[in-house]
């Protein structure tokens, strides 16, 4: 992790968009299975609603690092379409974290 100001910036997008990653999973091998396998529409509520946070968390980091320019606008629409495809932010982490030591 760089001292670097706008590094900051590109530090919080990367923590949201592994949180994002694992809610995600979660809520797709655990929540739905329990709920349709199991009758518990509880998990899909709980797990659902902290998948929609780091989701909203993850939208305001890209925002922040377009407008800051940390990351271009290909980059940000990268960053949003793995986010909606399961494990791709675990790979597009390697990828940030390489952009953040260039």
């Amino acid at each position: 992790m760089s001292l670097h100001p706008l590094a900051k910036a590109l530090d919080r997008l990367r923590l949201a968009s592994l949180l994002d990653g694992a809610s995600y999973l979660l809520l797709l091998g655990v929540a739905m299975p329990l709920k349709y396998a199991a009758g518990m529409p509880l998990a899909v509520t709980v797990v659902g609603s902290l998948h929609g946070l780091f989701f909203v968390a993850l939208c305001i980091c890209l925002l922040e690092c377009l407008l800051r320019r940390v990351l271009s606008f290909t980059w940000c629409v990268v960053v949003f379409v793995c986010a909606l495809v399961p494990f791709a932010p675990f790979f597009l982490d390697r990828r940030l974290r390489t952009l953040e030591t260039a």
